[in-house]
């Protein structure tokens, strides 16, 4: 009897570790998974962007995002590349440095049974830094707070050809970061701060070849 109640004390600790291990969940708002609730890790700096601000993004890009090339470059919980592809996005590439969170990623996607997402377990600068082969028509920077990663990660996107001409870009950083360098040809469309974060988009406006401008 002594055994049977140490085995089930065991197993109830066991049963509270599990779920501190991995208690999150997000919500697909809307498009062809709808309401549906996907597992997440509950891990440092691990920031889901809330269904608030996700509702008012997705209402500003609305008429974009449907057919369109995405690029989430701090995929963390992948609320904003999911709501992406659930409304249609022809693919989403999707950086994540946390190993947990990049396989829980992965995870999420196959039980979607989605074939349209790249997950990439790396270093989102090093990433960057190398260029790629085909530009993104939306783009999402929603960085860990506090650690200066989205002005480098702006500076790389506009110098290593990431955007393509149109290209609307989300950034999401912490309120109190009020200066910030962004390049000349990102235009500013929309901006909000609710409580602690700040999130703005804008469009980039690829410079025109002189050569090719009419007199």
């Amino acid at each position: 009897m002594v055994n049977n109640r140490a085995n089930k004390q065991q197993a109830a600790k066991g049963q509270t570790a599990n779920k501190k291990a991995g208690s999150g969940q997000v919500r697909i708002i809307a498009g062809q998974w709808r309401s549906r609730k996907l597992p997440i890790h509950d891990l440092d700096g691990l920031r889901p962007t809330t269904d608030r601000v996700r509702e008012t993004l997705f209402n500003w890009l609305a008429n974009d995002i449907a057919h369109a090339r995405v690029l989430d470059c701090f995929g963390g919980s992948g609320a904003l590349a999911l709501e992406s592809l659930s409304r249609y996005a022809s693919y989403a590439k999707i950086i994540e440095l946390q190993r947990t969170a990049a396989m829980q990623l992965k995870a999420n996607l196959n039980t979607l049974k989605c074939d349209k997402a790249e997950v990439i377990n790396a270093d989102t600068l090093v990433v960057l830094q190398n260029g790629c082969d085909q530009g993104f028509d939306v783009v999402f920077i929603d960085p860990p707070f506090r650690k200066g990663l989205a002005e480098k990660t702006i500076q790389l996107l506009d110098s290593k050809g990431w955007l393509n001409d149109g290209a609307l870009i989300y950034v999401e950083i912490e309120a109190e970061l009020t200066q910030m360098a962004i390049p000349a040809s990102w235009q500013p469309l929309k901006d909000k701060t609710t409580g602690q974060v700040s999130y703005r988009l804008y469009q980039y406006q690829a410079e025109e070849n002189p050569a090719n401008t009419e007199e």
